[in-house]
């Protein structure tokens, strides 16, 4: 029952469920305290209203999200908190006492001052935004001075509203003892502070401290781009949800031939990116995007279609190519609006294929095969498990933006994948790494997605109290305290290099202490790998296992499992370069063949229907080579999917840049060759147009001046509208 509650109340914990109960009902209570009146039950449930807020604000509460939209927001709150002990006093029979009305006029004081308060931060915060946010980008050209102190803006309304305290403490002791003293104390600590909290405002006003100005800036950036001379450039723009899609990019753009350099969109994806050496430009704004000197960039990567590509797909200097995000048989892999890219570039033939099958427009000689950079990591099968029971990944995709139920698995399938796992006859371990974007846009899926973890937990709860398992548990106790005291110290380290600045470092004043470290990089480079490793060494190879986030990474995953079951998406794919069986749910319903005909990467699969009862030959596979009848189907598709091992994904990936850099340069070579060889057109004789032909004869002559204007670009001429284009 307390689950239902937790998961219909949307919030992520007893203590959250707990706290929104007691918030709700603590309002009602002091009001009838107030009324009754009861001075002491009044202070307890003011008590409680100020923690369980407090405390629903500091977990991020969808509940406190809610209140606000209704207008019941923090502020409101904690007016008719005060209001409440107006009346209070009223009901005490103290309207005529001088300590009512020094609580009316300290409270109106403390209300009026938080307008200013506001307005200062707001104004703090705009004169420290600049129009870019960056990374291992030298912006020594212009002054970024340091933020404000952290204690001043983080959360700085909840912290103005939250100087109510003395006064509210004091005027209630007074109220209690008589001893008026106490509340004009109270309420005098109340003004002192929040005039003092507007003071230490007000000196990150002055034009010193404020960031420089959104045209310096961006000279600034221009300078550094002049002086960088970029080549390739990675963009992406996207939701929240969507960080995961250029984060698996980064090692192949650092790796990548050239001078790379990564262009976002929008500012919160920025403390999303993981770890890169690579350059890193956040620009939101379309017109200075489409305004920069990206003049030296000769090929641009896209892993999402969005609408925003269109500000970058604009400049003719530079080819555009279609990267994706993922290889996969889903129709997002053969989307038609691949046709505004120069080149598709896919895996393997089977990307090709696709194309050429769903004719959408994309034609065979603009797709390139440049295979899979980002599967370097994942280990290839040795044909036995890793440990005494195997692992077994279930990493279903998610819902989609339709009911299409041959979306996921997770709808109609899920929960009989994983029961039929934890049931098996031969004991396995269940890891479960769902979609990040699950349940965003279906409650159905987010509902399932919530009891598939429950059922691992309770599973995992169970097996930690099987007598077997607990002897082993025993055995392994040290090893695991030790591995966790080791993520504790690799963690903290890691949150150390994640900040190169200051503690409490604003967007503007990261942006400039945020260069790139070879050694920094280098050595977060190695506290990931030690990480991931205790990770994994910090419960039983046995356990039952629910992982969510972005560590572990869902290829640390695949190689921590002996077999997968999935969905159609670029998992599947992916998870083939490890050579290891797999299934797929056929949750349409379409049946083995024309499944199979339909998705080229289930052609080596086990094919599960929605009930799941075909899981046992994954098992019989995974426990037994010889019981593998998909093992050789399972090479050639790899093949196909994702291309040759030799030469690497890398070097093919390489050679498609270099190449298409070079198509880029020959186009820019030609369009200069036809400018500069242009002839102006001739002008008409004067005499013949003063002669009769009037003002209009007069505009012509007007307009075949300006035609031979040098400075003026030929209407037949392709060139672009800002800096970034041909010069």
């Amino acid at each position: 029952m307390i689950s239902t509650a937790i998961r219909l109340a949307r919030v992520g914990s007893r203590a959250e469920l707990l706290a929104a109960v007691l918030m709700v009902l603590g309002y009602p209570c002091v009001m009838v305290a107030a009324l009754l009146p009861d001075i002491w039950f009044f202070a307890a449930a003011t008590a409680v209203t100020y923690v369980a807020d407090w405390y629903l604000h500091q977990r991020g509460s969808y509940l406190i999200n809610r209140l606000g939209k209704v207008r019941v927001g923090l502020s409101i709150r904690f007016l008719l908190r005060q209001l409440m002990i107006i009346l209070l006093l009223a009901r005490l029979d103290l309207a005529e006492e001088p300590v009512f009305y020094a609580a009316v006029a300290c409270f109106l004081l403390f209300y009026g001052l938080q307008a200013p308060h506001g307005a200062l931060t707001t104004l703090i915060r705009l004169r420290r935004s600049l129009p870019i946010v960056t990374r291992n980008v030298d912006l020594h050209a212009v002054r970024i001075p340091d933020a404000p102190p952290r204690a001043l803006l983080h959360r700085s309304s909840e912290k103005m509203l939250h100087l109510d305290l003395p006064a509210v403490a004091g005027v209630l002791i007074a109220a209690g003892t008589g001893e008026d003293v106490i509340g004009y104390i109270g309420a005098s600590v109340t003004l002192v502070l929040a005039v003092g909290y507007n003071a230490l405002l007000v000196p990150y006003l002055r034009r010193s401290r404020r960031a420089p100005s959104a045209p310096a800036a961006l000279k600034a950036l221009d300078t550094w781009l002049g002086e960088y001379q970029p080549t390739v450039v990675l963009y992406f723009s996207g939701s929240t949800e969507s960080a995961y899609q250029c984060n698996m990019w980064l090692d192949t753009m650092a790796a990548v031939e050239g001078r790379p350099l990564i262009v976002m969109r929008e500012r919160n994806l920025v403390a999303q990116l993981a770890d890169t050496s690579v350059p890193v430009v956040c620009v939101p704004a379309g017109t200075h995007l489409m305004n920069l000197n990206l003049s030296t960039v000769r090929v641009c990567l896209y892993p999402a279609n969005v609408g925003k590509n269109i500000h970058m797909l604009r400049v003719p200097t530079m080819k555009h190519v279609f990267i994706g995000h993922g290889d996969s048989d889903k129709l997002a892999s053969v989307n038609p609006f691949s046709k505004v890219y120069d080149e598709v570039w896919t895996a393997g033939r089977a990307g090709r294929d696709r194309y050429a099958l769903a004719d959408v427009g994309i034609r065979d000689e603009d797709i390139v095969e440049v295979g899979r950079p980002q599967l370097a990591p994942i280990e290839s099968w040795t044909g036995t498990t890793k440990n005494a029971i195997p692992t077994v990944l279930y990493a279903p995709t998610w819902e989609g933006w339709d009911d299409n139920p041959g979306n996921t698995s997770l709808l109609l399938a899920g929960e009989n994948i994983v029961r039929r796992l934890l049931n098996a006859d031969s004991p396995v371990r269940v890891v479960y790494k769902p979609h990040p974007f699950t349940g965003i846009r279906s409650a159905k899926a987010k509902a399932v997605d919530a009891r598939i973890k429950a059922l691992v937990a309770t599973a995992a709860q169970k097996r930690a109290a099987d007598p077997r398992w607990v002897k082993e548990a025993s055995a392994a106790a040290e090893g695991q305290r030790a591995a966790k005291a080791e993520l504790t110290r690799v963690q903290a380290r890691l949150a150390a290099l994640a900040m190169p600045g200051r503690s409490g470092g604003d967007e503007s004043e990261e942006s400039r202490v945020a260069l790139a470290d070879p050694a920094r990089q280098a050595e977060i480079a190695t506290l990931r790998a030690e990480w991931n490793d205790a990770y994994w060494r910090s419960f039983g190879w046995w356990e039952h296992r629910t992982v969510t986030g972005p560590q572990p990474k869902l290829y640390d995953c695949f190689n921590q499992a002996d077999a997968m079951v999935s969905d159609i998406s670029s998992v599947v794919s992916d998870f083939i370069a490890s050579g290891k069986p797999y299934a797929v749910t056929d949750s349409a319903e379409l049946g083995a063949d024309e499944f199979k005909r339909q998705n080229t990467a289930v052609r080596a699969a086990v094919i599960l229907s929605n009930d799941a009862a075909e899981i046992d030959g994954l098992l019989r596979a995974v426990a037994d080579p010889s019981a593998d009848p998909l093992a050789g189907a399972r090479r050639e598709l790899k093949t196909y999917l994702l291309g040759p091992d030799e030469p690497t994904s890398m070097d093919q990936f390489n050679a498609a840049v270099q190449e298409l850099a070079a198509k880029a340069e020959a186009r820019n070579a030609g369009v200069a060759q036809r400018i500069g060889g242009q002839q102006p057109a001739p002008l008409p004789d004067p005499e013949a147009a003063s002669s009769g032909a009037g003002d209009g004869a007069a505009e012509l002559v007007a307009e075949a001046e300006a035609a031979v204007d040098p400075d003026m670009p030929s209407p037949d001429v392709e060139i672009g509208t800002g800096p970034s284009a041909l010069r």
